[in-house]
Parts: C-alpha cells; sequence; structure tokens
C-alpha cells in the first residue's frame, strides 16, 4: 500500500477518533443524566424547593417524625415510585424524596454541581424540623450522597452500588477517549470519604453489572473509620432493592 494511501487513511481514523471524542464531550450530560424515566409524574407533588430560580418538587412521606431521611437515586430512577414502600419501610421516618433538577416536575438542569448545592439546601431546610438526618444515596446519588455527608452532621449514610469516581467508571464504559480530559462531572466520592465521620453501610450487588467492584473497593478503603458492607448475591445494578435482604439491611441500619 502506497504511503499516501496510509497517511490518508490515518488522517480517516485520527478524524472519526476526534468526532467521537467531540460527541461524547457534547453530550456527556445526556448520557450520565436521564430523567426521561422519571416523567410523567403520577402523583402531584407536595414538597417545593426553589432554588435560584429553579424550583424543585418532590414528595414528603410519613410527615411529622422526628427522625428524617433524604434519598437520592440514581441517574435513571422514578424516586416517586418509592412512597409506599418507604413509608412501610421506614414508619419512625419523615422520608424527603425531591427529584433532581430536570427529573420528573423539577425544572432546571442536572450537572455535578447544582446536584450537590440542592442536597445542601435540602438539607438545611430539612434538618431544622428533626432531631436527626440519615442519607441513602444509589448509583449516581451515592456521590451527592458522600459530599453531602463531608459537608453536613448525619445520622447515618447508606451507599447503594457506589462508586470512587465517575470518571474512573466511565474510563472503563470508554476506554478509547480521554475521560480525564473531556469529563465535566467527575463526582470523586474517594476525596470526600475522609471527612465522613458518621456510620456508614455499605450495600453492593453481587452481579452489578454498571459498577465494577474494583470501584467500589477504591471509595470502601477511603474511610477513615471502615463502614459496614453487605454483597447481596444475585442482584443486579437495576434490581437490588428488589431482593428482601436489601430491606432487612436497610431496617437493621437505620433502626436506633
Amino acid at each position: 500500500m502506497p504511503w499516501r494511501v496510509v497517511g490518508v487513511s490515518i488522517a480517516i481514523l485520527l478524524c472519526l477518533y476526534g468526532l467521537a471524542c467531540v460527541y461524547l464531550y457534547l453530550n456527556q450530560r445526556h448520557l450520565i443524566y436521564m430523567p426521561a424515566s422519571s416523567r410523567p409524574v403520577r402523583q402531584a407533588p407536595d414538597f417545593v424547593l426553589p432554588r435560584d430560580g429553579v424550583v424543585l418538587r418532590g414528595w414528603v412521606v410519613n410527615p411529622g417524625k422526628t427522625r428524617a431521611l433524604l434519598y437520592f437515586g440514581g441517574n435513571g430512577e422514578r424516586i416517586e415510585d418509592l412512597r409506599e414502600e418507604f413509608s412501610r419501610w421506614f414508619p419512625d421516618r419523615t422520608i424527603y424524596l425531591l427529584p433532581y433538577r430536570g427529573y420528573g416536575a423539577s425544572s432546571g438542569e442536572p450537572s455535578e454541581s447544582a446536584l450537590i448545592d440542592d442536597a445542601l439546601a435540602l438539607y438545611d431546610e430539612v434538618a431544622g424540623h428533626h432531631t436527626g438526618v440519615a442519607v441513602i444515596g444509589r448509583s449516581l446519588g451515592s456521590g451527592v450522597a458522600m459530599q453531602l455527608a463531608a459537608r453536613r452532621p448525619l445520622e447515618r449514610l447508606v451507599l447503594v452500588t457506589p462508586f470512587d469516581s465517575l470518571q474512573r467508571v466511565a474510563q472503563g464504559a470508554y476506554p478509547y477517549a480521554p475521560v480525564s480530559w473531556l469529563l465535566k462531572d467527575r463526582y470523586e466520592s474517594w476525596r470526600f470519604a475522609g471527612q465522613v465521620r458518621c456510620p456508614v453501610l455499605v450495600l453492593r450487588a453481587a452481579d452489578d453489572q454498571v459498577i465494577d467492584p474494583a470501584r467500589t473497593a477504591v471509595l470502601v478503603a477511603s474511610f477513615v473509620a471502615p463502614p459496614e458492607e453487605l454483597v447481596i448475591v444475585g442482584a443486579g445494578h437495576n434490581t437490588i432493592q428488589e431482593d428482601p435482604a436489601y430491606q432487612r439491611a436497610l431496617d437493621a441500619f437505620l433502626k436506633l
């Protein structure tokens, strides 16, 4: 093959590679955040949190209890559907289910900085009405919960299918891409683990197809005090909540 042809072929491949990287950069938040599954909203929200021109709309379950529970869900999770089972699972807690920006009936566009600021605002709104606040963060929500736990005093923290860094998760999914250069929202939970002072429970799915076990292991090793851990056998990333062991673990850890 003539060198000119080789050079043209290499140039075409480089152009295609560059276009692929540009696509990932421009569409990264559409790949990270998936609010479509949270719509339409079937139950009218009964809790509103205004945030600098954005309005977050969610639900309060079991109002009037002494202690509170905040839940931060996965990137494609419909947290509205948790109202009935959380009401049964945690009858002694008031539960706040607040969809992220752009999810459910909440306005705005999601980003890491926005979601963290919203989580802090939710905590500050809730904490004054309760003697203690516990938090559950699942998948993407574990990244939100970690940063909240590092900046506010929590009673307890549960991390479900968590990861150490979204950048490292994304690099595993796109090994050909320079993810460290492209990614805006990194959710580097391992950086905040040393600042968490409350008891922590980590729930892992044995058959997790999304989060590599190594990503969770690095996060666990980052805590000053080793958290409690439970691997739910037979559970997947998107089915862990269906296993009875999931409810039992939450009940045992959050019931003081």
